[in-house]
């Protein structure tokens, strides 16, 4: 396979996890500022304080719209999936990790670590490596 094959083979892929990062993390945030207790009580989320409880629920949906325009340029927007790979990784490893060991992990968090852990591994075969390492 050329290096050229290759990238495009990648592009679809990458494609891909830009719609779910948009699908997912876009219905979250806006569903999450506009409707936060329902949100909540659907998926078992505790209250949070309302100002830093926003500022995750916009950076998501900023993830969203960012993904949007990575469908028509994979390539030009690899660091946001690179960002997410990193915010993901760190969650798991620092907090949920952590907090499984000790038994307070609770079901939503649970949840949000599975789908860390799903969308890290389809960033991860996603990503062109050795073309966003080599340009």
């Amino acid at each position: 396979m050329t290096a050229d094959t290759e990238v495009k083979f990648h592009l679809n892929r990458m494609r891909f996890m830009y719609a779910a990062t948009a699908i997912f993390a876009g219905f979250i945030g806006i569903s999450l500022l506009i409707a936060p207790s329902t949100m909540q009580s659907m998926f078992g989320y505790p209250a949070q304080e309302p100002i830093m409880g926003a500022v995750v629920y916009t950076v998501w949906l900023a993830f969203a719209l960012l993904s949007i325009a990575g469908l028509r340029s994979p390539l030009k927007f690899a660091p946001i999936l690179l960002l997410e790979i990193t915010y993901k990784t760190i969650w798991l490893v620092a907090i949920a990790i952590p907090a499984a060991i000790t038994g307070t992990l609770y079901s939503f968090a649970l949840e949000n670590a599975v789908l860390f852990v799903l969308f890290i591994v389809g960033y991860i075969i996603a990503m062109p490596w050795k073309y966003i390492f080599t340009k």
